[in-house]
């Protein structure tokens, strides 16, 4: 089983002393309020942020001091805003998720291409796509070279319900089949609902973990959030309601 943890991660004043440990085959959410440290983590976690104390460690090696094609080939990091240097073609854009491998094996990236529900596009340039066609065919070039843990940003920003539902079901699908998945999630109905495992940050430190049930309790949303919730609904259907 290949780990990830952060030990006493400390970024500035955008992590203090976090320790978080992931496990592969789970989908773990990072929730929190605006500037609470959650894309900070979770660039920390893909090795794109040293931090000023602590580590990220991936199956016990620091993921600062990792070979990068390693590294890419074992995690697949989606930032908020992804940009695009080149206005080259869905199909093409797709296909460099397969670089940190050196090659480029048809067979996952028409796969990827399939599950997000991108063939009518896959010729077409990414400046002609909308904003959720292009979130969509960002995130297949990060599954398209088949990582261990998959760290996504606000991954269903862009998209629309259907498009959600898809990319939940295949997010589960891939867990399943022993991937670690960690999202930024703003929205704490899709964290219940469909996550393994919680974090959530407060102004940079570690407010509370474990199941959705116990880091997203109500004690806990009006402490961090501020806002007095409940939550209505059987497990994995649950609503959150808010006064």
């Amino acid at each position: 089983m290949i780990a990830l943890a952060a030990t006493q991660l400390t970024i500035g004043t955008r992590l203090r002393g976090v320790d978080a440990a992931f496990a592969p085959g789970r989908i773990t959410a990072i929730c929190g309020p605006n500037g609470a440290g959650k894309s900070t983590l979770l660039a920390a976690l893909a090795g794109l942020l040293p931090p000023d104390s602590g580590q990220v460690l991936l199956s016990g090696e620091d993921v600062t001091t990792m070979h990068p094609r390693s590294r890419a080939r074992a995690i697949g990091y989606l930032p908020q805003d992804g940009e695009v240097a080149w206005d080259v073609a869905v199909r093409s854009l797709v296909a460099l998720g397969r670089m940190p491998h050196g090659d480029t094996a048809a067979e996952p990236v028409e796969r990827t291409i399939a599950t997000l529900d991108l063939e009518t596009l896959a010729g077409r340039p990414i400046s002609k796509l909308s904003g959720g066609e292009k979130a969509r065919a960002l995130l297949a070039r990060v599954l398209a070279g088949e990582p261990q843990w998959l760290l996504a940003d606000e991954p269903f920003a862009a998209l629309d319900i259907g498009h959600q539902l898809t990319l939940l079901r295949h997010l589960r699908r891939i867990a399943d089949e022993g991937v670690g998945v960690v999202m930024v999630l703003h929205d704490l109905g899709l964290a219940m609902n469909h996550a393994d495992e919680v974090i959530v940050l407060d102004k940079g430190r570690l407010a509370a973990s474990g199941s959705p049930a116990e880091a997203l309790s109500a004690p806990i949303i009006e402490q961090v959030w501020g806002v007095t919730a409940t939550w209505i609904g059987e497990p994995s259907g649950r609503a959150l309601v808010t006064r």
